[in-house]
């Protein structure tokens, strides 16, 4: 539904609260009290049936009908059978947003058939009300004096927003931060979500608030791609950390859902969660911790921790929390460790970590943090605080908070103990300095900022060009193999319908042939002078991701070893008898035959896609063979993937680390094998009907890799969670100069190209694309330019491929759109040396196409008043053409599609976009 109406929400100027009392309990008199409490500028309205003149004070209306005035905001604690109903009349009214705190709605009405929520959402849809919950807290804006909840406290403004699922733990996460003294931009819980999603919140936070962290809690996923476009353009200009609870089948309210070839989904949440720049924590209290240190911890620019302690052990147990979670000891320096001796005691370790003794004073403690905190080789510091008579925990609390001013690093804290410690901890609280209750919680803070910086750090890293490209041929007729076994009545592929799609992919397969029976087989073994081994490929045993205990036995259909034609024809018979004993319904398709693939240095790895009931397509990969080698290391990423994604995916596996140990060339194994999960991940793309895809063993040994066995099945078509890179929109056109330029999406791999592109820029053109000068672009910039959200970002390139293989970027056009597809804006820009060859128009025509076929209604630029030819170019291209006063810019307009609903007009004729 994206943000439409969502400001009502967020911004109200005026609020009606139904079912409102002033009864003990009344949900609906603690909402007015909190509004009041939480000093609401804005208007406050009662409605109650029941006739009251007022509520706490508050004027109330025995209806709808009757108020005063149209409230922005309604705030509904109604029994749950009036609340259709009442939301269709709020609808038809005028209100644009209702707030729905009421449970109990999931039941059905009567003797209807759908339930409450289901007519409410019906009653909805009739006006375009917006509709939050049911059954949830509320919301809580600190900045706008917004306490839209029957939370029990208020809360401080701060810039963390909190978006939940779960009512309760938004209680809990007020009660503690109130505790701490730490403050939130907004609190919101969505209960049940029938129609605000979550991502819809995500989209309206990052777009419209102040925030510089979000916090998430996630219960489940209805929307994936919605979900990761949210995230995913959240995470680059906010920090963002969600803990997902049900991590275990049997714990989680979602449907008892399945992903083959996963003995738990889990690892599929974390694997998004992190392709979106995210930064995952395990449990509640680690949310809370993750709270102190995005609140109060400055930004760590590397992983490298100094702990100081005045006593061995613990910082021992931090330092092993480091390491296990994958962070580094600081190396000291020289100099420190001059600096250092000059303050602590003879005999000190003159390394990290740092004992001050346990006759260490405040002093010393204040002495050493100066040293270590303002050390080059130190991105941030732990200090431990055990308590003893030489340094009391608040006497050195209060030295540290006293001095913070010159720690040039982040300092964080942990003072041991509870009852001298416990003050001292609230000190810290007072004076926003980090404190955490015992070592393992700090480094564990510390780790999130560590894995935050990573997360980001892989959001902005430029993948390599891709070694090869599928050309729209292979692509087409892999499809075709997959069409002719659905109009066959198959929803499997053999053995060779699956080597022929890798094979067009350019993905090695071991050299195969195929036999319909024993004669045939028995021919094929007499051309050959190898071992061989036969397989029998029947309906039952093409499905990927099934395993059985002894897959090498006559059970699994498999027989090696064999040294003559009279040995094939009797393993051949042997097969189809056993087959025929244990699958009497199963097809018999072909007999594979291969020469046995051995070797010394040879490992067995396990690769393919499968697909998840809510993400879509995903990409497996591991260790190969038996099944308890391969759900014991069997690692996932969500395509689309990239040569840097699919290193990420190895380099988590059991695999990498066999590879680098035991290769002889451990580099170059695993970019081919990074290339290979590459091309996998196009063939996710190409084939969303490919249910799930299993490689293995993928054999890899001194000359090179070979897929051995190779299955696949066949369902619907897949959405993915991220969209694929849209291969169907290239097309090759020639330019008025009879220049032939390919015209397609730019993608990660394009970054060198367009830095080159940059760089043959005039200061002008540059000005009149950024509207000021912009010499070099940074990382930042690459990563913002090319590896965009297609769903809701699109660029186009021109590009000229030379005759010694280079490509060069001729012209760029691109757009951005706001989450409800109401407008894009676009910007264009040719080099100057191919001024009037018409790319510009050409480029713009293609993306007015395609904003036109994904249903976009505008189209809008801001052009400097100076740049004449683009404002040829636009009423070239029929944009109406205004001078704006307030920014001094020429604003061209072009109508797309006509608007759908009222809410459309009603969006196309306001500048907010909200």
């Amino acid at each position: 539904m994206g943000t439409r109406f969502l400001k009502y929400f967020f911004e109200p100027k005026s609020v009606a609260v139904f079912g409102a009392s002033e009864k003990e309990f009344s949900m609906g008199g603690q909402v007015i009290q909190n509004l009041q409490e939480g000093k609401f500028p804005g208007k406050i309205f009662a409605v109650n049936t029941k006739g009251y003149d007022q509520v706490y004070g508050v004027q109330c209306f025995p209806r709808a009908e009757a108020l005063v005035e149209i409230p922005d905001l309604a705030i509904i604690c109604s029994p749950p059978d009036v609340i259709p109903s009442l939301v269709g009349r709020l609808g038809h009214l005028g209100v644009k947003a209702a707030l729905v705190l009421t449970g109990g709605l999931s039941r059905a009405n009567g003797t209807h058939s759908q339930s409450l929520k289901e007519e409410m959402l019906t009653a909805a849809r009739e006006s375009g009300i917006r509709i939050m919950g049911p059954e949830c807290l509320g919301i809580l804006v600190p900045g706008r004096k917004l306490n839209a909840s029957y939370s029990s406290r208020n809360i401080k403004s701060g810039k963390v927003a909190y978006i939940g699922q779960s009512g309760m733990l938004g209680n809990a996460m007020i009660d503690w931060a109130n505790g701490r003294g730490i403050g939130f931009s907004h609190v919101v819980t969505l209960g049940d979500s029938a129609d605000v999603m979550l991502p819809d919140v995500i989209d309206y936070i990052n777009r419209h608030s102040h925030a510089q962290a979000i916090l998430l809690h996630l219960e489940y996923i209805s929307d994936a791609q919605h979900l990761m476009t949210a995230i995913r353009e959240a995470s680059r200009n906010k920090l963002v950390l969600a803990i997902k609870s049900g991590r275990m089948i049997s714990s989680t309210l979602e449907p008892m859902l399945t992903t083959p070839g996963l003995s738990n989904r889990d690892a599929v949440y974390s694997a998004a969660l992190s392709r979106a720049g995210v930064v995952r924590v395990n449990n509640v209290e680690e949310l809370f911790d993750a709270l102190e240190s995005l609140s109060r911890i400055k930004p760590v620019s590397g992983d490298r921790l100094a702990i100081v302690s005045n006593g061995v052990g613990p910082s021992i147990l931090a330092a092993d929390k480091l390491l296990m979670s994958g962070g580094h000891l600081a190396q000291l320096s020289e100099e420190t460790s001059e600096k250092l001796s000059a303050c602590l005691p003879q005999g000190w370790s003159g390394a990290n970590p740092v004992d001050i003794g346990g006759d260490a004073n405040p002093a010393r403690f204040v002495d050493a943090l100066t040293v270590l905190a303002n050390a080059p080789e130190i991105d941030a510091v732990l200090v431990l605080h055990a308590p003893t008579r030489f340094a009391p925990s608040a006497e050195a609390a209060h030295a540290v908070i006293n001095n913070r001013g010159k720690f040039r690093k982040s300092v964080l804290t942990c003072w041991m103990g509870l009852e001298e410690a416990r003050p001292a901890r609230h000190e810290f609280n007072l004076a926003g300095v980090p404190t955490y209750i015992s070592p393992e919680h700090a480094v564990q803070a510390f780790m999130h900022m560590v894995n935050y910086r990573r997360s980001q750090a892989l959001l902005q890293e430029a993948p390599p060009s891709i070694p090869h490209e599928t050309p729209y041929q292979v692509r087409r007729d892999a499809r075709k193999l997959t069409e002719k076994a659905k109009q066959q009545g198959r929803n499997v592929l053999t053995h060779e319908e699956c080597t022929q799609i890798l094979a067009a992919y350019s993905i090695p397969v071991a050299p195969t042939r195929y036999a319909a029976d024993e004669k045939a087989a028995f021919d094929i073994a007499t051309e050959s002078d190898q071992p061989l081994a036969v397989k029998i490929i029947h309906e039952t045993n093409c499905r990927p991701f099934v395993y059985r205990k002894h897959p090498h036995k006559l059970s699994a259909g498999l027989l090696q070893d064999i040294r003559s034609p009279e040995e094939m024809g009797t393993a051949v018979v042997k097969l189809r008898d056993k087959v025929a004993e244990k699958f009497p319904n199963s097809e018999v398709y072909q007999y594979c035959i291969q020469p046995m693939q051995r070797g010394k240095h040879s490992m067995m790895l396990n690769m393919g896609i499968t697909r998840d009931p809510v993400f879509g397509p995903v990409i497996l990969f591991g260790v190969g063979g038996y099944k308890e080698n391969v759900m014991a290391d069997r690692q996932v990423a969500l395509p689309p993937l990239n040569m840097t994604l699919a290193l990420e995916l190895i380099q988590r596996s059991l695999a990498y680390r066999l590879i680098k140990e035991h290769s002889d060339h451990p580099e170059q194994d695993i970019a081919e094998i990074s290339e290979v999960l590459v091309k996998l991940s196009q063939v996710a793309a190409d084939i969303p009907e490919l249910k799930g895809l299993e490689i293995n063993p993928l054999i890899t040994n001194r000359d090179e890799l070979l897929v051995v066995d190779v299955k696949a099945d066949l369902g619907e078509p897949a959405k993915h969670a991220i969209m694929p890179y849209p291969e169907e929109l290239r097309e090759t056109v020639t330019l008025k100069s009879g220049r032939t330029v390919e015209v397609r999406p730019i993608r990660g791999e394009d970054a060198p190209a367009l830095v080159q592109f940059h760089s043959r820029l005039s200061e002008q053109s540059i000005r009149f694309r950024y509207f000021h000068n912009k010499s070099e672009l940074s990382k930042r910039d690459l990563a913002t330019l090319t590896m965009i959200n297609y769903d809701r970002q699109m660029a186009f390139i021109g590009e000229e491929v030379k005759e010694d293989g280079r490509r060069e970027i001729l012209g760029v056009v691109r757009v951005w759109t706001d989450p409800d597809n109401i407008r894009t804006e676009f910007s264009v820009l040719i080099r100057d040396d191919l001024q009037g060859e018409g790319l510009g128009a050409l480029l713009m025509r293609k993306m007015i196409k395609y904003s036109k076929s994904v249903g976009t209604l505008e189209m809008v630029g801001k052009i400097l008043v100076e740049n004449n030819p683009m404002r040829g170019l636009m009423r070239y291209l029929g944009f109406e053409c205004h001078y704006n006063p307030d920014e001094q810019v020429i604003d061209a307009i072009l109508p797309l599609n006509e608007p759908q609903n009222e809410w459309q007009r009603h969006r196309l004729e306001t500048t907010s976009g909200v």
